[in-house]
């Protein structure tokens, strides 16, 4: 007598939606596994790789350093 509920019969496990199941469960751990390894990784900025374009010429302090002189 074989436990009822715990063995799937093998004709089950060829049928289109079980292999659909298995293929959405691959994609969906692959998915997991790359989201936690990119939250592992330090942030990077865009504003890091370009110049200094945005970058303000004077300090806009209440006591600047000094004035600004081109």
């Amino acid at each position: 007598m074989t436990p009822m509920g715990i063995v799937l019969p093998e004709e089950f496990l060829s049928t289109p939606a079980f292999q659909f199941l298995g293929a959405f469960v691959a994609i969906n751990t692959i998915m997991y596994v790359a989201l936690a390894i990119a939250k592992m990784l330090p942030k990077v900025y865009v504003s890091d790789w370009m110049g200094g374009r945005g970058r303000r010429k004077e300090t806009r302090s209440i006591h600047p350093d000094e004035p600004y002189t081109p």
